[in-house]
């Protein structure tokens, strides 16, 4: 046999030989690098990014010799060029850990305006190293109000507001504009922007962006986010034009209440400064200033959220943005320097955008009006292009439902006027999408259309708007109601997720309820990409916490009362502990821990030997209360001292994490003597409830919060069965109960009582809105009913998604993934079939990657199907009669370095798994 060689080579390891070792000399081939590479709460190769202060995360990738990662190694510099050899700003070196998330900034201190450049390596369990990844960057915001150079600018709109719904004073919209010359091309150029108030900005007659109602609904007294955008191709050599739109928003507009912390009567502003790199090296700032022109007599007429629009065509100025555009006859705006006590900080969650499109579905001609159907209740405009006639004024309106005579259903809007106009300039068909406001809808109405052509349901699209995040989570089953029950879940999400988490989208309230974010939080996790939201949103909810510790109704706060609830204040408390348990940041913590003890503080402030004495608004819409009312039957006392216990135990549970002994042990003891007061106020020796009326929450908060000795928990457990049972096995709880039923009933093992619970078809249930064609989840248990009509109070949203919260169960106990660990760092696989479902599937974004479990029962068989990502583990529990032979992946189980048994039990296989995709197989019988 003869071989060919290359001399080579041949000298090469000659040399090799001689000199070190063959292994030294072959070439390594390293494994498959990171991918997914994002910064702090999920960021990807951000702009304007908020955070000098970063955290990276990456994940493995999904391969076969990849299970985990045993150290990183993670490279940041000021250009690309320096990557991976000569990083300039920070060098890990290398790092023995598994650590893959969150992993802490610890390098040069980073500016404002500064663009940075990171990659990553890891090795695998085998020590073996991967390549580096590709190379991701962030390029940070105007961090500081001394950065700003520019002035608030603005009208005194004062002058031709109008007298609005309470005496409101209405703000015209204002058009604003400014020309400037450039003497060379451009390199780079970065627009920061902000209005108290909401814009869209135009430069040379081009949109910027598609944003909508930006730049959010923030604690404006404390602070006001702001925008950057890559302009550089919008900009020419030579003139240039910027062009503003400013309306009132959140910040100078109506909203309930309207006693907020800031000054809600000023005239809207904006700030702006375009900062310019040119190709010949010099640097040109046009900042918002007193050299800007200003108008209120546009299109935009009018422009209020619980109102809406009106356009009048006639009044269009063609190139008002562009150059050459005479303004002669604008006035001059008014200048307002910066307030440092208010802080400018680039935008911590994604803007507002249009996400999806909805067409429409059905029309009809009611008493000459034209209704549309998109079948689905969404939050947003609409999108109408209609043949209209000169001097007509189109008028479009919107309900969620319909009376029985097909008109429309509009008391539960309460005082929102929610119509748009469009006065039409010319004979023809117009396109119309209001600009700032939004409406919350499934129907239509077209009154004022040129009558004379054939109506057709093109006319009318759905354009449906929240923060842009994507979907999370996946979760189907064998059944159509369950189904739509978790429709209903996403679409309630998208209605409520418009930059803040709201109560409702379509009344006079649309505000940051505490209490309904605080239920839906676990829920919204799983669903969409909405850590950086949630994230964003509890910064408000610190800056709008009381110096005595309280937290208000509604954050922002629009009420200005200054007295807070228990189980609404709870999200101080409740929010940062769901979010961690499910990204595993500690930072999230951190950042909320002193906010946290001083809303336990004031839950100590509002009690006497330990017994609440806060208001409360108690379990929110109870159905069939005995008292009447909205608060339900359950003692607001006992509430607040449960949410007492609870918060103190979180605080605890937090204080531990972050290695703070001392305060783990003060807050420790606190929930205990919380937990012992409460059961010898509330609860006898038999473990029943005394004193106060016997509800099944108080039974819920008593078991849910660990707030009974042993001795009386069966008890309570056998009285909370007996007050089910009284309610032929029906729920009757409200926003605080309601999330708390699946849970306790799961840890008692009566899993076929909450399927019992789930699929009830009749009223107080899911299915019963379901029943009676909802799309949403709605804010009552019956505010509708196909036989008795609508529910007759004018608090009836029907999209409110706090009754969402059974998600929550459904995706980690039907679906069956649950973090083990905080994060998903372990994650629990543990279905549980019930009821008439066979079969139920799900699957999961993780900090780690993607999670998967499908089940399916046939006959006597139950099959499995999981997937494990990288670097994490699974604890994967499988319904089974355990003396008969388990199968995965088609063969007989056996221990393996990726399988191990580590419990039987009559009933269930529980097995410890490696990342991986298995198919289990098993008889249940």
């Amino acid at each position: 046999m003869f071989y060919k060689f290359n001399l080579k080579h041949v000298f090469q390891i000659l040399i090799c030989t001689a000199f070190f070792s063959l292994a030294s000399c072959t070439e390594k081939e390293n494994i498959q690098p990171a991918e997914s590479l994002t910064v702090s709460e999920g960021f990807k190769n951000p702009i304007g990014y908020y955070d000098a202060n970063p955290t990276f995360s990456w994940k493995l990738p999904v391969l076969e010799h990849i299970r985990s990662q045993s150290a990183y190694q993670i490279v940041v510099a000021s250009t690309p060029d320096l990557l991976p050899n000569n990083a300039d700003l920070w060098n890990s070196e290398k790092q023995e850990t598994s650590q893959s998330t969150w992993v802490k900034y610890h390098g040069e201190a980073l500016q404002s305006r500064q663009k940075v450049y990171w990659q990553v390596k890891y090795w695998n369990q085998d020590e073996k190293e991967s390549d580096w990844s590709d190379i991701n960057h962030f390029e940070l915001g105007l961090l500081e109000n001394a950065d700003w150079k520019a002035k608030w600018i603005g009208l005194d709109t004062a002058k031709d507001s109008i007298r609005g719904r309470g005496k409101v004073l209405i703000h015209k919209p204002q058009y604003l504009r400014k020309g400037f010359e450039l003497s060379s091309d451009v390199a780079a150029a970065r627009l920061y922007i902000t209005a108290k108030g909401v814009f869209d900005v135009s430069i040379n007659g081009q949109n910027v962006s598609d944003d909508a109602m930006s730049p959010g609904f923030t604690t404006y007294d404390k602070r006001i986010e702001t925008l950057t955008y890559n302009v550089t191709d919008f900009i020419e050599s030579g003139e240039n034009t910027i062009g503003v739109e400013l309306a009132s928003g959140w910040y100078s507009g109506r909203l309930l209440w309207g006693t907020t912390p800031w000054d809600n009567t000023i005239s809207p502003k904006v700030l702006c400064q375009l900062e310019l790199v040119m190709k010949d090296g010099a640097l040109e700032t046009i900042i918002s200033d007193g050299s800007w022109k200003g108008m209120t007599n546009g299109p935009i007429q009018f422009s209020e959220i619980y109102d809406g629009e009106v356009y009048n065509a006639n009044l269009e100025m063609p190139n008002w943005s562009s150059n050459n555009f005479n303004d002669k006859n604008w006035r001059n705006v008014e200048v307002e320097n910066l307030d440092n006590k208010v802080s400018l900080e680039p935008k911590r969650h994604t803007t507002v955008k249009p996400k999806i499109e909805l067409a429409a579905k059905e029309m009809a001609k009611v008493n000459g009006k034209l209704i549309f159907d998109l079948k689905q209740n969404m939050v947003g405009v609409p999108l109408v292009n209609v043949p209209v006639k000169k001097g007509d004024t189109l008028k479009i309106r919107f309900a969620e439902m319909l009376l029985p005579d097909g008109t429309f259903y509009t008391k539960n809007y309460r005082g929102a006027h929610s119509t748009d106009y469009f006065i039409a300039s010319k004979n023809g068909i117009i396109e119309y999408m209001p600009k700032f406001t939004f409406h919350g809808f499934r129907y239509v109405e077209l009154s004022g259309f040129d009558t004379t052509k054939e109506p057709s349901k093109d006319w009318v699209k759905g354009i449906v708007q929240y923060s842009n995040f994507e979907d999370n989570g996946t979760f189907t089953t064998s059944h159509e109601k369950l189904n739509q029950l978790q429709s209903n879940i996403v679409w309630g999400l998208r209605g409520n997720f418009l930059d803040i988490p709201t109560d409702c989208p379509q009344r006079d309230e649309r505000l940051g309820w505490t209490g309904d974010a605080q239920v839906f939080g676990p829920t919204s996790m799983f669903n969409a990409d909405v850590y950086k939201f949630w994230a964003s949103w509890l910064q408000s909810v610190r800056e709008a916490q009381l110096e005595n510790g309280a937290i208000p109704w509604t954050v922002p706060d629009a009420r200005g009362n200054k007295i807070a609830s228990s189980g609404w204040g709870d999200v101080a408390t409740i929010i940062p502990w769901k979010i961690y348990m499910r990204t595993g940041d500690i930072g999230f913590l951190q950042d909320n821990f002193d906010m946290m003890k001083s809303w336990v503080a004031h839950h100590e402030m509002k009690s006497k030997n330990y017994i609440s004495n806060m208001m409360s608004f108690s379990d929110w819409l109870q159905p069939f209360p005995e008292e009447g009312g909205t608060r339900g039957d359950t003692s607001k006392n006992l509430i607040g001292t449960a949410f007492f216990a609870h918060s103190a135990k979180l605080t605890a549970k937090t204080a531990e994490v972050l290695g703070k002994t001392e305060e783990q042990a003060k807050y420790e003891a606190l929930y205990k003597e919380v937990a012992k007061a409460f059961d010898e106020k509330y609860f006898d020796e038999t473990g029943k409830v005394k004193g106060v009326t016997e509800t099944q929450t108080s039974y819920l908060l008593a078991l849910a919060f660990h707030l009974l000795p042993e001795s009386k928990i069966k008890n309570a457990q056998t009285n909370l069965l007996r007050k089910l049972k009284d309610a032929d096995n029906h729920l009757r709880t409200g926003f605080l109960g309601t999330p708390l039923l699946s849970q306790v009933l799961d840890d008692m093992g009566e899993i076929d009582l909450v399927y019992k619970l789930l699929f009830n078809e009749t009223y107080p249930s899911w299915f019963y809105s379901i029943n009676q064609g909802a799309t949403t989840i709605w804010e009552r248990w019956n505010s509708y009913s196909k036989t008795e009509g609508y529910n007759p109070m004018s608090m009836n949203s029907l999209n409110h998604y706090a009754y969402g919260a059974i998600g929550e169960w459904m995706y980690e106990r039907v679906g069956a993934i649950a973090p083990f660990e905080p994060g998903y760092k372990a994650i629990r696989i543990a279905p549980v079939p019930g009821g008439p479902l066979t079969s139920a599937s799900a699957s999961l974004n993780t900090p780690y990657g993607k999670v998967a479990s499908s089940w399916e029962i046939e006959n006597n068989d139950f099959k499995l199907e999981v997937v494990i990502p990288p670097n994490t583990t699974a604890k994967i529990v499988i319904p089974a009669n355990t003396q008969k032979e388990l199968l995965v992946n088609g063969l007989a189980f056996k221990e393996n370095l990726n399988l191990k048994l580590i419990n039987t039990s009559t009933n269930t296989f529980q097995v410890m798994a490696q990342p991986g995709t298995y198919q289990f197989n098993s008889k249940i019988k």
